[in-house]
């Protein structure tokens, strides 16, 4: 069994954000070439986001422009689990790392230190074969809304890019709700 860590563990999520995007896990690993969240190379959060706020793409930019640019528009990034330990390393699919996972990131803790935040939105829609982060995700949804924080289940930015994908993506960012 090997223990990995999130990538980006250090991250320290901005207190003006009023946008928090969660996802799930970002390895640490070598073949991981990642940046900064949402880096590799078959996720277009980079060009999602920015287009919904009609920039030019960022998938392809340095992290200091990312930064730039999620500091501008007041988002910021969080993911649900911190650690796992696996027999597979080269397996991150949700599903397999669902019974995995040794540490949690407690990301409720995380939203109560952002007096700003508005929305709130998961990258993924479906629950089926991950119930432990489901529950986890549960908890955020719940804890959002007694809060009057809008929370929002988006299609996943990996695999592929579509006008349907940015469509739904610029109708959570451009929502002043």
């Amino acid at each position: 069994m090997t223990k990995i860590r999130h990538r980006f563990l250090n991250h320290t999520i901005n207190p003006k954000t009023e946008t928090l995007v969660i996802g799930t896990f970002n390895p640490d690993t070598e073949e991981n070439k990642a940046d900064f969240f949402y880096g590799r190379q078959r996720n277009f959060l980079w060009t999602l986001i920015p287009t919904a706020f009609n920039e030019s793409s960022l998938k392809t930019k340095p992290k200091d422009e990312k930064l730039k640019f999620i500091e501008k528009y007041r988002i910021d990034f969080i993911d649900l689990i911190s650690e796992v330990e696996v027999d597979e390393v080269a397996n991150y699919d949700d599903g397999y790392l669902d019974n995995k996972v040794t540490e949690w990131i407690n990301v409720i803790s995380k939203i109560n230190k952002l007096p700003n935040l508005k929305r709130v939105c998961l990258t993924r829609k479906s629950f089926g074969d991950i119930p432990n982060m489901k529950s986890r995700i549960d908890e955020i949804k719940n804890y959002c809304n007694e809060r009057k924080i809008s929370f929002q289940f988006l299609t996943t930015p990996a695999r592929f890019y579509g006008q349907a994908k940015q469509t739904e993506w610029t109708n959570f960012f451009r929502n002043d709700n």
